[in-house]
């Protein structure tokens, strides 16, 4: 008897034996998702080491649109790379198969954006300018949300906990707003599907969003890294009131941080960012010296930025609620910049450069067809300075080309100009979409244009 039980012991040990480990997928390849168009699709995972995993992406009918097989490294990871799909509104699916076999479903393949940043661009629809009415109209099975939730590493991590979803007014409620209207409005243009992946954290300052080499901060390292693999078209970035203390400084640090992104997917994608709005409590004279930091930012190739000092309602609020028009002036920037829209305008007036002469100083422009007063009234917010640096109020016109013309009483000898250049700031000058023009200052101006400099043919045939 003893015997038997011995047997049947050791048959059940058998029997229970761990099977091979299944096939995984991140969260963020699942059911709904958008893939990047015009880029090699890469697709990963995870399986027993040495496993094949064979990875097909295809259409309805059981039509295969490409395919790629792989054995598993000694960790148990894989990672293939499927041939560039063009945009389709069509449902694919994706068949993974190991051990055990996924079917990803209801897949689109359009363009794929991340929205990053601080609390302006975590703020929701629902907390947001007339909710009800664009919750109510948020009805685009074609666009796609991917909220990651907040959380922070010590290393990189290897997924997140989040899903894919249509957008719907019951999907979109807590959404980023600047993120949602940024694709709605590229939705209404480009007509294929929209991608939007929102990472963003309230009060957070940009130091742990940055990637250092093959780690980063802690926001980077939970909320960032997971899909540095997936491919996207680009990111759009609010953030900045935590780090407006510094100044200057913070080029260094936005450069740092878009450099860091950039290398970790492979390719210099675009990155849209939004101009601090004016708020009263700041510290005197900081929020001016954060703007030229982020003007400077569009020194940095293929980046954009959107004003914002003409729709605060409330400067005592950090968070404005008018979050649509951010969203469209950024999504200005992807369509003129990335989709080939070149005769919108997608910028309003950036300064350029100062002329003196003799009593009055001549300003030049980037992005300034059609420069005009946005209430009609006389040009505000502008003071001149003379030699002894003490700035007066300045009576401004607009000239011919692009350009304004500024004078100050008893000011003979003019050196400098300055714009806009305080926390409450809300000027009036505009260009002819009625883009609102960045604040600015001439002494030493660090800040760019967004306009990338063609090479001459001469330094072409020199290379």
């Amino acid at each position: 008897m003893k015997r038997s039980r011995y047997a049947i012991v050791a048959l059940l040990a058998l029997v229970v034996t761990p099977a091979a480990a299944d096939v995984r997928l991140p969260k963020v390849i699942s059911n709904n998702m958008v893939l990047q168009q015009n880029q090699p699709i890469k697709i990963w995972g995870w399986a027993d080491p040495g496993e094949m995993v064979t990875v097909e992406l295809g259409k309805k009918r059981g039509r295969t649109s490409t395919s790629a097989t792989v054995k598993t490294d000694l960790t148990g990871r894989w990672k293939v790379e499927l041939e560039a799909q063009k945009a389709s509104g069509k449902r694919h699916g994706l068949l993974v198969k190991g051990n055990n076999e996924i079917l990803v479903e209801n897949i689109l393949i359009g363009e794929v954006w991340i929205g990053s940043g601080q609390s302006n661009m975590e703020w929701s629809l629902r907390g947001s300018e007339a909710p009800n009415k664009h919750i109510a109209e948020a009805k685009f099975p074609g666009i796609r949300l991917f909220h990651i939730p907040k959380k922070k590493a010590g290393h990189p991590a290897e997924d997140v906990e989040a899903s894919w979803k249509a957008c719907s007014p019951e999907t979109v409620q807590h959404f980023s707003a600047v993120l949602y209207h940024f694709g709605k409005t590229l939705r209404g243009e480009v007509k294929v599907p929209i991608g939007l992946i929102g990472s963003s954290w309230g009060g957070s300052p940009i130091e742990p969003w940055t990637a250092h080499g093959n780690s980063g901060g802690g926001m980077y390292n939970a909320m960032i890294a997971p899909v540095t693999s997936f491919g996207i078209r680009g990111v759009i970035w609010y953030q900045g009131e935590s780090n407006v203390a510094n100044g200057l400084a913070y080029f260094h640090k936005k450069q740092a941080l878009i450099s860091g992104w950039r290398a970790q997917w492979g390719h210099d994608f675009p990155f849209y960012f939004v101009q601090l709005a004016p708020f009263v409590r700041y510290g005197n004279g900081q929020l001016p010296r954060l703007w030229e930091a982020q003007a400077q930012c569009l020194t940095i190739p293929s980046t954009g930025m959107a004003v914002t000092t003409d729709i605060v309602h409330n400067l005592a609020d950090i968070h404005p609620k008018n979050k649509h028009d951010v969203g469209k002036r950024l999504a200005l920037w992807a369509l003129a910049k990335d989709y080939g829209k070149k005769r919108i305008q997608y910028s309003g007036p950036l300064y350029q450069s100062m002329k003196i002469d003799e009593d009055k100083i001549i300003l030049s422009f980037a992005h300034a067809k059609g420069l005009t007063s946005r209430d009609k009234k006389p040009l505000t917010e502008f003071q001149i300075a003379g030699e002894d640096g003490v700035f007066v109020e300045a009576v401004a016109k607009i000239m011919r080309g692009g350009k304004v013309v500024v004078r100050g009483k008893d000011i003979d000898k003019p050196k400098h100009v300055r714009f806009g250049w305080h926390k409450a700031a809300n000027p009036n000058l505009v260009n002819a979409s009625g883009l609102p023009a960045s604040p600015f200052q001439t002494d030493g101006w660090r800040g760019g244009t967004g306009i990338e400099e063609k090479k001459s043919k001469k330094s072409k045939r020199s290379r």
